[in-house]
């Protein structure tokens, strides 16, 4: 089980997801406020603005409220000057890690985050210590027991996804960000059901982690991402499925 989409895997897995619902809402009200902020309010010539819409309908986010946070991006945030920062690091065995943040004091907020990386054997690193080993791209999940593997094969990469992956449990497809809406878009259209459509950042190598170590590695993503400030978190790790198992 490789760390980057997979994580969210794991957190619904552990029934992480809806207890931090709050959290989820606040996360993309802020991606959303800063889009329209940054891009114009107009979703239709607005990339940013139209996938962070996306990712807030698909977490059931009411209407009215993603009206509100474009609403406040023309009034400068209610006065509230966000920063957008990424941290990078290297987290419990030496996995590679990016945290993406979106924050009114850099300083409380890169304090908070170093103390999160040290107290689970991490440090944070200089600018570019590791973002050379993500690369942007779309992600589709899949649940293999929901979706014909040809079909959905044959609809992604017709629609000019990059590739589909085989997990234990799940089909992943990947595109170009630049291709991500239209191939989403096929895929509604034959109504192939997914359990998650994002763009974030993908490894382009892992690294494997022993029972401890994982178990460290999870606690320390928790962590991060309890931060009011984190946006999304990143890392490298790979955890094979029996470990993950005995840690479920």
């Amino acid at each position: 089980m490789s760390g980057h989409s997979k994580w969210s895997t794991i957190k619904r897995k552990k029934g992480a997801a809806d207890a931090k619902r709050g959290k989820i809402f606040t996360t993309l009200i802020k991606e959303i406020t800063m889009a329209a902020r940054t891009g114009g309010a107009d979703p239709d010539g607005n990339a940013r603005l139209r996938q962070a819409i996306l990712a807030a309908k698909e977490e059931n986010m009411p209407k009215e409220n993603i009206d509100r946070a474009i609403k406040k991006a023309t009034g400068g945030m209610d006065g509230v000057n966000y920063e957008e920062l990424i941290y990078e690091g290297y987290g419990p065995g030496g996995v590679a890690v990016l945290v993406e943040v979106m924050t009114d004091n850099k300083n409380r907020t890169v304090a908070e985050v170093r103390h999160v990386f040290s107290k689970y054997g991490g440090n944070l690193g200089e600018n570019g210590c590791v973002s050379w080993i993500f690369e942007k791209k779309g992600s589709i999940l899949f649940d293999k027991k929901k979706v014909d593997e040809d079909t959905l094969m044959d609809v992604a990469l017709e629609s000019g996804a990059e590739d589909v992956r085989e997990e234990e449990n799940e089909f992943e497809v990947i595109t170009d960000p630049a291709n991500f809406e239209n191939v989403k878009r096929a895929i509604d259209a034959r109504g192939i059901k997914y359990i998650e459509a994002r763009i974030g950042m993908i490894p382009q190598n892992t690294v494997k982690l022993e029972a401890a170590k994982a178990e460290q590695m999870l606690k320390f993503m928790e962590k991060l991402e309890d931060n009011d400030d984190v946006q999304n978190v990143y890392a490298n790790f790979d955890i094979a499925d029996e470990i993950m198992e005995k840690l479920g």
